[in-house]
């Protein structure tokens, strides 16, 4: 009884260090007597007490590092560049004769996140300087693409994937940027100058053209009432020497309507202070006196008289 129960009081103290849990998305390693023995996954789990113990506990989530390195491009800009790096424990098993990710992660390196860091910028430093500082903008996925598949093919020796690496931000010295600024405003002034410049060509082209469209239909305008004219004077001619008035008689009647016809407008509408009359009033009295007594009625209207002398 007394060995049954020193067997009982043994397996009591023993099974707490026997026994334990590896959490998920976690891999204990385990060693016998500080030699690698075995690596274990998620649930429960057993060692045994005092010759095996749990050496390293390894996170199998994905991790990120930030930094910033400082690269010189081809036309030698200094520029400033903020890098995040993803990477995790290859979950590669073990392979005949080849050691897992989980025991090359942990026996290997003494420090990954450094090494990591220095592939990264070693990398970045021979890729920026093959590009000018506007192809390291235009083309900034593409380095940081090269970049990982460069040092990802190191890092899987020593148990680690990188998953990508990105390029975040590039900064640049104080004064270049100012330039770039104003090298920009004036690109972008230019660019505003000569679209003013043709809106205004446009414009006058089309104002230039509209004129000329005016022009053309009143030039047209004016010859059909021209036309018209000459045709209703034509025809009115005709039908004055149909009733046996001379040419001459006819020739005369037409002037005196039309001075008459005009002389009605002008009492009417005009507000011009000089008129022209013949030198021969004699032969025009009557339409002096008309014109003296539209100036009577209009009371506004100054008429002078201005001799014609030419015979």
């Amino acid at each position: 009884m007394i060995g049954f129960a020193i067997i009982v009081v043994l397996l009591v103290l023993c099974l707490p260090q026997a026994l334990f849990i590896v959490p998920q998305q976690n891999v204990y390693i385990i060693e016998r007597l500080g030699k690698f023995n075995r690596t274990v996954g998620a649930g429960l789990n057993v060692k045994i007490p005092f010759f095996e113990t749990v050496a390293a506990k390894v996170d199998m989530r994905t991790r990120q590092e930030q930094f910033g390195i400082d690269a010189k491009t081809r036309d030698n800009v200094t520029v400033t560049m903020a890098i995040a790096a993803q990477y995790r424990v290859s979950a590669q098993p073990a392979a005949q004769g080849q050691p897992s990710g989980v025991w090359r992660s942990y026996y290997m390196l003494a420090n990954p996140t450094a090494q990591m860091r220095s592939y990264l910028i070693d990398a970045l430093r021979s890729s920026v300087p093959q590009y000018t500082l506007d192809e390291v903008f235009d083309k900034k996925d593409a380095i940081a693409s090269d970049v990982n598949q460069t040092v990802s093919g190191l890092m899987v020796a020593y148990g680690y994937d990188v998953v990508s690496t990105l390029i975040t931000s590039i900064d640049l010295p104080a004064d270049v940027e100012m330039s770039m600024n104003r090298i920009n405003s004036a690109q972008r002034e230019k660019e505003a100058a000569q679209s003013l410049a043709e809106a205004e060509r446009i414009k006058v082209v089309t104002e230039a053209r509209a004129r000329a469209e005016a022009m053309e239909q009143a030039g047209r305008g004016i010859a059909a009432q021209r036309k018209a004219i000459a045709d209703g004077i034509s025809e009115s001619l005709a039908v004055i020497k149909s009733s046996g008035v001379s040419a001459a008689e006819a020739n005369q009647l037409f002037i005196f309507t039309q001075w008459t016809d005009m002389m009605s407008e002008f009492a009417r509408n005009g507000r011009q202070s000089t008129v022209v009359l013949p030198s021969d009033f004699t032969a025009t009295a009557s339409m002096f006196e008309q014109m003296l007594v539209a100036q009577e009625s209009e009371g506004e209207e100054e008429f002078v008289v201005v001799e014609d002398t030419a015979k």
